[in-house]
């Protein structure tokens, strides 16, 4: 049992005997490094209930806990702070009972009660992915293996916007300047070469805005006439009809894209269980609209419109229904919610995306529960900010974007560099050297992104982010590989039962911090925050490196400390392996 809970009844029990009070919650926090002790009691939070001195209620409270509780050896009273001193035997006996547990603070989703649904990446397909692509995904991706490690069953999801006015921006601007070129023809990634015709139709369309301008029409009405744009709604009305021409240049298109996005999305280490596509969502929701309108749950204007008034709830009036009859985005977004839950029988579907539609899912999670929808309550949207790079912000349509294949690229390439500049690749044959160049070079993007809260934005220095020293990802790595190297070297059985030893308070700080890992695993599912985790294997890791640096491990004359110590090691390892697993991260059994 942990040792809270063990002080935490033995403390209420010590209220009613000696006070003949009753108390309902224990606060405790780490002993402050000045005071002996290895846990502490927080006595001012009794006094609400106990009234009376401070210090002479926990002398008296701390009397009791040594006469009644085997697990304390002694206790200092600190003003209204009772520090407690744990006997080594408790964290001796906690930590082989962990030491012995497989996936220790993993739990089976074979035995999930709950199941859901984590929608992320959700791209458009006239553009390649971009760094806040990279942010999004890592986000998704890590609170799924979160959930998943916290005992639910997770579906990965995305929804494709695989139509629309800037699909056919692309479609038009390969037809008019393509001359026919393909990925095979140019070597380019399929997602490249559309996204390259995206930005070529912006381009000619701000030349014929220029000329319509220098020809007397005002640069409002320029922008509305520009032939190339009354060309592409044009398309859009022709794809709309089901022009087969038109649609097999989309297909054929779109196809290039996927196969662009799954290359990317490989080297990310994501994936997805289901994709959704707009082009088959983009008309549901209308259904659902008109049985809003028969349960009075949605108006419509004289003009034919659909609305909806929130005003009552905080929020403003919003059209769910063009006049014309078509759908806006939260129409499609309510139908798609339903056909989901019907999909797969989930009990809560998590929405990644940028914090700039924080309203669009307060609206969505409303109007859902309007309509009656008892799962709306279980509906979240995982809000994050943007991502910057020293250079500035990313403008996709001039063609300055962040690439995410290129970034991956430079990652990589920077982890090579440094690497070899650092003569960390003894006895690395050629292609485990490239292995370890992705591993180090991926494992800095990812947790550089996912130690930051999700809401915060972030401002990414790549040469920062793999640095081998600090809160990175290669300073992890490093840590679990020198791990590694000591278990090789062990020659002796480290699953020996071991003999009461004395333990240093670096032994038991970093016990410590073993025993919170179920529970950060169940906090970072509950808050879906991988940077809990990330923040949590850190300071595992800087604890392990002190103790490392003041104590022998291998060397150790004291035989059942040795093997305590190799023991130690190898959980602290495993742990590591399991946060970063949830990360997405993988770690080098070698550097």
């Amino acid at each position: 049992m942990h040792i809270q809970n063990i002080l935490s009844t033995a403390v209420k029990q010590a209220a009613s005997t000696l006070f003949e009070k009753e108390i309902e919650t224990v606060e405790f926090q780490a002993t402050k490094k000045e005071f002996d002790g290895d846990i502490t009691i927080v006595v001012f939070a009794l006094l609400k209930v106990l009234r009376g001195n401070p210090e002479a209620i926990g002398t008296q409270i701390g009397n009791y806990l040594v006469e009644a509780v085997a697990e304390v050896e002694s206790f200092n009273v600190v003003k209204g702070f009772l520090n407690l001193s744990i006997a080594d035997r408790y964290y001796t006996e906690s930590f082989a009972a962990l030491f012995n547990t497989a996936d220790y603070g993993i739990c089976s989703p074979i035995v999930a009660e709950q199941a859901v649904m984590v929608e992320y990446s959700s791209p458009n397909t006239n553009k390649p992915l971009h760094l806040g692509h990279v942010r999004n995904n890592l986000l998704g991706f890590s609170v799924s293996k979160i959930l998943e490690a916290s005992g639910k069953k997770v579906y990965k999801t995305q929804i494709i916007n695989d139509r629309g006015i800037h699909i056919c921006k692309s479609m038009l601007a390969w037809q008019k300047f393509g001359q026919n070129e393909t990925p095979k023809s140019t070597g380019l990634k399929g997602d490249k070469l559309v996204g390259n015709y995206y930005v070529a139709f912006d381009k000619a369309y701000k030349e014929e805005i220029n000329k319509l301008v220098a020809a007397g029409t005002s640069e409002e009405e320029a922008k509305k006439q520009a032939p190339i744009l009354m060309e592409a709604q044009k398309m859009l009305l022709q794809w709309e009809a089901g022009k087969p021409e038109v649609v097999a240049l989309w297909k054929k298109m779109n196809q290039w894209v996927y196969d662009g996005f799954d290359t990317t999305y490989k080297a990310l280490g994501v994936n997805f269980d289901k994709n959704y596509f707009e082009s088959n969502t983009y008309l549901l929701g209308k259904d659902v609209v008109n049985n809003g309108l028969k349960k009075g749950v949605f108006y419509k204007k004289d003009d034919g419109s659909v609305w909806i008034d929130l005003t009552d709830e905080g929020l403003d009036e919003k059209i769910v229904l063009r006049s014309d009859g078509t759908s806006v985005y939260i129409t499609q977004d309510l139908g798609t919610a339903i056909e989901r839950f019907r999909d797969f029988d989930i009990d809560s579907l998590t929405y990644t995306v940028g914090n700039e539609q924080d309203y669009h899912f307060k609206v969505l999670f409303l109007i859902l529960k309007k309509l009656g929808f008892s799962w709306a309550d279980n509906m979240h949207h995982l809000s994050y900010g943007m991502v910057d790079l020293p250079s500035g912000k990313m403008k996709s349509r001039e063609g300055t974007v962040v690439d995410a294949d290129e970034l991956i690229a430079e990652m990589v390439q920077t982890a090579k560099e440094l690497s070899q500049e650092l003569g960390k690749l003894e006895g690395y044959n050629d292609s485990e050297k490239e292995a370890l160049y992705q591993t180090i070079g991926l494992g800095a993007l990812k947790y550089y992104i996912l130690k930051v809260d999700p809401k915060k934005r972030i401002l990414f220095d790549p040469k920062e982010s793999i640095d081998f020293n600090g809160n990175t990802g290669p300073f992890i790595q490093y840590t679990y590989a020198r791990i590694q190297s000591i278990l090789r070297k062990a020659d002796f059985d480290i699953a020996k039962p071991i003999a009461e030893i004395t333990l240093s308070n670096k032994e038991k700080n970093l016990i410590k911090q073993l025993q919170i890992f179920p529970e950060t695993v169940q906090l970072a599912a509950k808050n879906q925050s991988p940077a809990i985790i990330a923040n949590y294997t850190y300071d595992l890791v800087k604890d392990y490196n002190s103790f490392y640096q003041s104590s022998y491990i291998l060397g150790c004359e004291d035989e059942g400390l040795k093997i305590f110590r190799t023991q130690l090691s190898k959980k602290v390892g495993e742990i590591i392996k399991s946060g970063f697993n949830t990360l997405g991260i993988h770690v080098p059994e070698r550097m």
